[in-house]
């Protein structure tokens, strides 16, 4: 009978190092993860420029934690169907696009939040309404 697994114990030290090891991972490589960094740059520096509130500021850190967070998962389920099956799986193709669907979906709806926000913060700017 096969030995059981028994992780051993880590300092903090040794967990974040493996955390910042798994960031890198995930990013490098990714031609994805650059678009959604550059968009990130570009909403926060509209939103300094557009002077939004704190509660916009933090639904627009948000969407950008949950899109680079679903960029994520979807990294790491590539890299775990690399380990699984190296030949052309239908079921692992399956799982990949589903999880690129949902980059997608996180995508939308955080483009759609921003623009709600921003064309709100540029309306009131160009004093087209009060701000509510």
């Amino acid at each position: 009978m096969p030995e059981e697994y028994q992780p051993r114990k880590r300092s903090w030290l040794e967990k974040f190092r493996e955390t910042f090891r798994g960031a890198w991972l995930g990013v490098r490589g990714q031609s994805s993860f650059y678009i959604h960094f550059a968009a990130a740059i570009v909403v926060i520096i509209a939103a300094f420029f557009l002077a939004v509130t704190q509660v916009e500021w933090y639904i627009l850190i948000l969407c950008i934690t949950a899109v680079i967070t679903a960029e994520m998962f979807n990294s790491a389920l590539e890299e775990m169907a690399k380990a699984v099956d190296k030949n052309r799986n239908q079921h692992l193709a399956n799982a990949l696009d589903i999880s690129s669907a949902a980059v997608l979906v996180a995508s939308i709806g955080a483009s759609l939040i921003g623009a709600t926000i921003f064309l709100n913060r540029l309306g009131i700017r160009l004093e087209l309404w009060a701000e509510s």
